[in-house]
């Protein structure tokens, strides 16, 4: 083995030696990274579940207040419908009588004449 061969091997041998003593910091580097992250995500899901529910409730009040609109304008038409039709069953029975009273004095000209 010559000797340049093994200052080189030396050489080589010190740079591996140098990068695994630098490992384990770098180690820890990469575990307060992952920490950090963690608790980052760990805050961003807790605003994101926080708009959900804001966003939720948002919905269901909106929901509500449209339900109650809706039901007091079926209300409203449905008294208009009401109001209209007892004006005209009024309206048919003044003209059934008016029939009936026509009819019936027919008759009697019938009969008396």
């Amino acid at each position: 083995m010559s000797p340049e061969s093994l200052e080189a091997r030396m050489d080589s041998l010190e740079r591996r030696v140098n990068a695994l003593e630098q490992l384990p910091q770098r180690m820890d580097a990469l575990e307060a990274q992952i920490v950090q992250l963690r608790q980052e995500m760990r805050g961003e899901f807790s605003a994101i579940r926080g708009e959900m529910r804001e966003g939720d409730e948002r919905t269901r009040r909106t929901l509500s207040t449209q339900m109650r609109e809706l039901f007091e304008a079926n209300e409203t038409h449905m008294r208009l419908l009401h109001e209209d039709l007892v004006h005209r069953i009024a309206g048919n029975e003044t003209h059934m009588r008016v029939l009936h009273e026509d009819l019936v004095q027919r008759i009697a000209t019938i009969k008396g004449g």
